[in-house]
């Protein structure tokens, strides 16, 4: 049988051109190990040894991260498990991890493929939601981030707007790139404060979706019009992602996602969650291969759209769904 250590290496190398190997027989693995995905196939009376090409292979409902375990391997061994923003009475998923510091590493890895060393950045967490509650992936990421950058100005902020401010503007003169990664309610409360942000070359702000009922919902447009006036800069960058997942793709403005190496999006008909959608708009369902100790083949509640160029637009969310933090807005 095999375990999370060779998994993580093939992991390390893995490529466009070894993608569909690697999803196909992680599919065949999770089909076998994974006691909910298998349920799953059963109930859909699906043979997995009738599956031959990644696109064929059935995605697991989100839901079903709320309701069960989704494991691959026995509970003891994994090291502990993210959870999910959520209001009041509502259930939040959980996503069991094999390696707090092998999902960091990996996280480090795509967002350096994209924007280069982190050693280059002051990082400044703008996540207030996220860091008074226990368990976000999005928190993990970010305190790895900040370690990495080797900044003493890196840095957590909780509502201290001023002080942030401050941080922002004394840092424009620097050699270092800012990277300002914050939840979208809390970027556009800082938006609406009687601060200023001075005209600042260095500054590059990633927004990380939510709005967690603290501010109305909005379309992404009006977002990132709202905060390019205010902190003086070209574009708003954007992260996708979410507690189910391991990866993360990126997007430099207008939000159109670059996905990494170890994701691919696969849409199916918005009305027919069984069927790949025969147009270049449907549901978002994600193989995700960093999810090999859980279960890599998603069907996410996301609607997205694939551009010409093959990049990803998430456009909202299915009516029925529930809201949840770390997801973009509804476009």
């Amino acid at each position: 049988m095999q375990d999370f250590k060779s998994f993580s290496e093939r992991l390390k190398n893995l490529s466009e051109d070894n993608f569909e190997e690697f999803a196909l027989s992680l599919f065949q693995f999770q089909a076998k190990n994974n006691q909910v995905y298998a349920e799953y196939l059963k109930f859909r009376r699906i043979d997995p040894s009738s599956i031959n090409k990644a696109s064929e292979i059935p995605f697991l409902p989100i839901q079903f991260f709320k309701d069960f375990d989704v494991i691959s391997f026995e509970k003891n061994l994994y090291e502990g498990f993210f959870s999910s923003s959520g209001t009041t009475g509502m259930v939040t998923s959980k996503h069991y991890f094999w390696s707090e510091a092998g999902y960091r590493l990996h996280t480090k890895k795509i967002f350096e493929s994209q924007y280069g060393p982190l050693s280059e950045y002051h990082v400044l967490a703008l996540l207030p939601a996220y860091l008074e509650r226990k368990g976000s992936s999005l928190v993990s990421m970010a305190d790895f981030f900040i370690r990495e950058s080797k900044s003493e100005f890196s840095g957590f902020y909780l509502y201290n707007q001023e002080e942030l401010v401050q941080r922002i503007n004394f840092l424009k003169t620097g050699k270092k790139k800012i990277l300002l990664l914050g939840v979208t309610f809390a970027l556009l409360d800082l938006a609406d404060s009687a601060f200023e942000i001075l005209p600042n070359e260095n500054l590059m702000v990633m927004e990380t979706g939510g709005m967690k009922g603290r501010r109305k919902e909005m379309i992404r447009e009006e977002v990132h019009d709202r905060l390019k006036e205010f902190f003086k800069v070209d574009s708003i960058h954007s992260e996708y992602g979410m507690t189910e997942l391991m990866s993360q793709a990126y997007s430099k403005g207008d939000g159109k996602y670059t996905m990494p190496t170890s994701l691919r999006v696969i849409l199916r008909d918005p009305n027919d969650p069984f069927s790949k959608s025969e147009r270049s708009q449907g549901g978002i369902n994600c193989i995700d291969l960093a999810n090999f100790h859980s279960c890599a083949f998603i069907e996410t509640q996301d609607l997205g759209r694939i551009d010409a160029n093959g990049m990803l637009e998430v456009l909202g969310r299915f009516d029925a769904s529930e809201i949840r933090g770390c997801n973009l807005l509804v476009q």
